[in-house]
């Protein structure tokens, strides 16, 4: 059996009132999920603890699968996994994650954003928020009916399109801070990397174009 290689990125900031629990148990499980199945290598960072950007770099290029845990902060991702993007990719300009942004001098005005260097590689996102699922689905609440990853996390999506990496369909987290079930949280994403990793019926799943199937739960 073909061992797959999984990265998994915490970004699940320690700032003011946040402590981070809730992704750094997502974080967690993801591991732990991967660490009991055979056929998986696993390797994970932390935004919290001190990184280098090269050893970042390789392991975004040593890995077949790289998964995101990430809060939204004022609807973006936290600042300090901003910074490890921000650090990390401009450390893999052609050194791994992107040569250049696709376009030559003599025809400027086409193929941009596709430079990077991680074709063939898939990514995963989930997302935890405050606001209810029924902000994005609702005609007149918040998010005027437009999902997490065609809103908020959009240029997220495009931003690992520019690598050349594909999505695989993610799962988002509502209500974590006024009405959290854990419980139920975590069996819904253990199903979910059942699901998109091991059920067979699903295999489906990792040749995902993503924005059709990947949905706002």
């Amino acid at each position: 059996m073909e061992t797959k290689k999984i990265f998994v990125i915490n970004g699940g900031q320690v700032f003011g009132h946040s402590g981070g629990r809730f992704n750094k148990t997502i974080f967690d499980t993801t591991r732990q999920f991967f660490n009991d199945k055979e056929g998986f290598e696993i390797r994970s960072t932390d935004i919290n603890d001190d990184y280098d950007p090269k050893q970042e770099v390789e392991n975004y290029v040593w890995a077949d699968i790289v998964i995101y845990h990430t809060p939204i902060w004022w609807f973006q991702v936290p600042n300090g996994l901003k910074k490890y993007i921000d650090v990390v990719f401009t450390e893999g300009h052609q050194t791994g994650i992107y040569h250049s942004d696709g376009r030559s001098s003599q025809n400027p005005t086409i193929n941009y954003g596709t430079g990077g260097m991680l074709h063939g590689k898939k990514y995963m996102v989930t997302s935890s928020w405050n606001a209810p699922k029924e902000a994005f689905t609702l005609p007149g609440e918040f998010f005027n009916e437009t999902s997490v990853d065609d809103g908020a996390l959009f240029g997220f999506h495009r931003m690992n399109a520019f690598t050349g990496m594909k999505p695989l369909p993610g799962l988002h987290f509502h209500d974590v801070e006024k009405n959290a079930n854990i419980v139920d949280d975590l069996e819904r994403y253990t199903t979910h990397l059942n699901n998109i990793f091991i059920n067979k019926e699903h295999e489906h799943l990792s040749n995902s174009n993503f924005q059709s199937e990947a949905t706002t739960h």
